[in-house]
């Protein structure tokens, strides 16, 4: 049954052209045509009682039935079509229509008006010298039809009045390409509409990834500014345990102790943000395991929390790859939101879907929170769209959506059917990969 829709009706592919549209408009066309062309046959032949050249009437709709059986195929594997294709689709009908118009009376025909169809359908979809060549054919068409065609066996009851006949035609066939029309054009602002959204999603990817570039320079910056004083503070608090007045005084070892951690923390936040900058990675590399990964940041912040961080390993394979310290910030972030929200309960459940190279790591970070505003889910990655109600509030998702985007993957965001919500990152394991050791120069000799 999929398959018998499918070829009615193609599943869209992501990132088609509007071209693609177009061409399956056109195949969905031919479809109505064969089974109209097929009723009005038996119509003619035995209700009116008129006698038909059945085998060449019936000879084109079997063809096109062929024509649309194979392009069905090519249709699901192209996200687009030339000027050419397209041309050589709508002329395929042109023919069609002159071979059955030929056979059926000519120009005395009242289907005649259905080349002013195609020609606008043409003129849509078309460049303009694609355009006139359609109406060149058609026109060409329509001046062998006038002088060069098989008159219809007319039985009694029209023969003596043909005319009346043809205007009872004529009235059929302004109802059929009216309805054909608007079907084509509606379904045509529809997929121009379809396109006008996309191209708008693209832009605002766009300005979303550029403001994301700014924001990385700038922490950039601010690390490599803050590195100097801070590892100055560390020279000067190293001296200092070491002064006998501090050693000896537990009270102000301790407290020394506990600023050089924090400041410890601060220089690791540094070097985490020049990291996630790309400054560090690729020149030495943190070579782990999926499960070690997920279980190091789980244990990193069960230390942090007061509340519980619950793992949930679902993985099946471990499988190495890089400790990308970019990822395991915005998972930090995602957990942090959470614990804000659920400081009692934080869970994390993690699993691989498919294989080898499609491999994907999913980490669903829940809450047992309010969860998310409905005005907010379609929000949600877009910066400043925050429920927090600071300002500056909305950029740590805005961050997480764009690097996880940044590494082919997806964020997904739900409100649990129990309550609180979900937050659910997919990360192709491709892009995380151990480089092989084939890969790499190597400089030996």
């Amino acid at each position: 049954m999929e398959r018998l829709a499918a070829l009615f009706a193609p599943p869209a592919l992501a990132g088609s052209a509007p071209s693609r549209s177009s061409f399956v408009l056109l195949t969905q066309l031919r479809w109505i045509a064969v089974f109209g062309q097929l009723a009005t046959i038996i119509v003619v032949a035995t209700v009116l009682k008129v006698r038909l050249p059945l085998a060449p009437l019936l000879l084109v709709p079997l063809l096109l039935i062929v024509v649309n059986l194979t392009v069905a195929g090519i249709v699901n594997r192209r996200r687009a079509f030339s000027q050419r294709e397209l041309f050589m689709a709508l002329l395929i009908d042109v023919v069609a229509l002159c071979w059955q118009l030929y056979y059926s009376g000519g120009a005395t025909n009242p289907f005649t008006f259905l080349f002013l169809l195609q020609i606008v359908i043409g003129a849509i979809i078309l460049e303009a010298r694609w355009s006139w060549l359609v109406a060149l054919n058609a026109s060409l068409c329509m001046a062998l039809l006038t002088f060069r065609y098989r008159p219809l066996a007319l039985p009694p009851a029209y023969a003596t009045d043909p005319f009346q006949l043809y205007i009872q035609g004529s009235l059929f066939c302004f109802v059929l390409a009216a309805v054909l029309l608007t079907v084509f054009v509606v379904r045509l602002d529809r997929n121009r509409r379809e396109s006008d959204g996309q191209l708008a999603a693209l832009r605002q990817q766009a300005a979303e990834e550029d403001h994301i570039i700014r924001m990385g320079l700038l922490a950039s910056g601010a690390a490599h500014e803050l590195g100097t004083p801070l590892s100055s503070i560390s020279v000067i608090l190293g001296d200092w345990s070491r002064e006998p007045a501090i050693a000896n005084d537990p009270d102000m070892a301790a407290d020394l102790a506990d600023v050089r951690r924090e400041l410890a923390r601060c220089k690791t936040i540094v070097s985490g943000i020049l990291m996630s900058a790309g400054e560090v990675r690729g020149i030495d590399p943190a070579a782990t395991g999926v499960r070690a990964f997920i279980e190091d940041i789980a244990g990193e912040w069960r230390a942090r929390l007061n509340g519980e961080v619950r793992l949930i390993d679902q993985v099946a394979q471990d499988v190495p790859i890089i400790a990308d310290p970019g990822l395991r910030q915005v998972i930090g972030n995602v957990i942090d939101n959470a614990a804000e929200v659920s400081p009692h309960l934080v869970v994390i459940e993690a699993w691989l879907e498919g294989d080898g190279a499609d491999a994907v790591l999913v980490l669903t970070v829940s809450d047992r929170g309010p969860g998310f505003p409905p005005e907010m889910l379609g929000r949600i990655g877009q910066p400043y769209a925050s429920t927090k109600g600071r300002d500056g509030g909305g950029l740590g998702l805005f961050l997480v959506v764009n690097v996880i985007r940044k590494l082919g993957g997806s964020v997904a965001v739900e409100n649990r059917p129990g309550g609180g919500a979900s937050v659910q990152l997919a990360i192709p394991l491709a892009t995380l990969a151990l480089e092989p050791a084939g890969a790499r120069g190597d400089d030996r000799t």
